[in-house]
């Protein structure tokens, strides 16, 4: 199977490069450097050049905070190269593959999102983001956005290598405590993805939508911080614990508003074949490695 990669020196893009290395497929991997997914001609070029069988975009404008004064390049990576991409798809009629954020919704609400649910961002990323899904949306039949959230792993900068960082460097430490979320190991997510192209490979079928896949369990960033000390400390990873001190959002004050409550559930994702992230496991996984 020959797959287009974008994305590849990203968080997911690597998991992904990573889970292939045993398998017989043929990977096609694109870093922005290799191609601008928000140029026509270059994706048209790309497009034709490979000839895939399925496409995989985990490009995107993640800079959630610059995006709030980077609009026109936070659309032009996260809203039109994704329609460019479904479009170069849907014109081979084979299935492309995207990954979107649960920063499409607002964080008011009081249960777990479900892929029906109503979007509202609050912010220039997750309106871009959300962009995306819909002109995927118009631009392909053969497609599945799986929505992601507090993606970590052992590649690029991310939440887990942080508080890892500074557990070394400080005796105490302030972690918002009043927003929840289920992280998410991007090497499960990759895995996720892989077993979605092979399904297609074997020809069976894949009902095509939208779908939330995120970690098993969610938790508050000061929730997720005490598992990473712990988890480290238990592994040799950190000498000691800092003292973790609760907070909440308006104590540390950013840019872009984040959602206060982005816990996400699909129990559709079973259709796909594939299950949540055990994130608790990709973090023991990860802390040696890192």
């Amino acid at each position: 199977m020959r797959i287009l990669l974008t994305g590849k020196n990203g968080q997911l893009g690597r998991c992904f490069q990573d889970v292939l290395k045993n398998t017989s497929h043929e990977l096609f991997a694109y870093g922005s450097a290799e191609l601008n997914i928000a140029d026509a001609s270059a994706v048209a070029a790309v497009f034709q050049q490979v000839k895939p069988d399925i496409v995989v975009n985990a490009a995107a404008y993640t800079a959630v905070d610059k995006a709030e004064t980077d609009s026109e390049n936070a659309y032009l990576v996260n809203a039109k190269g994704p329609e460019l991409l479904a479009r170069q798809a849907a014109n081979l009629a084979i299935p492309f593959i995207h990954v979107s954020t649960d920063y499409v919704f607002d964080g008011a609400a009081a249960e777990p999102y479900v892929p029906t649910d109503s979007t509202n961002p609050q912010g220039v990323y997750g309106a871009s983001k959300l962009a995306g899904e819909i002109n995927i949306a118009a631009a392909c039949e053969k497609y599945i956005i799986l929505r992601t959230a507090w993606v970590f792993s052992e590649y690029g900068n991310n939440f887990v290598k942080t508080m890892v960082r500074l557990a070394k460097e400080r005796d105490a430490l302030s972690v918002v405590a009043d927003q929840y979320g289920c992280p998410t190991y991007a090497g499960d997510l990759a895995q996720a993805i892989l077993e979605i192209c092979e399904q297609h490979e074997q020809n069976k079928p894949l009902v095509w939508g939208l779908y939330h896949y995120c970690g098993d369990m969610p938790t508050s960033w000061h929730g997720f911080a005490r598992a990473i000390f712990a988890k480290s400390y238990e592994l040799g990873v950190i000498s000691s614990c800092p003292q973790l001190t609760a907070i909440s959002s308006d104590q540390y004050p950013t840019p872009a508003k984040r959602p206060e409550y982005s816990v996400m559930k699909d129990e559709n994702l079973s259709l796909l074949g594939i299950t949540p992230s055990d994130w608790f496991a990709g973090l023991s996984s990860i802390l040696n490695r890192i």
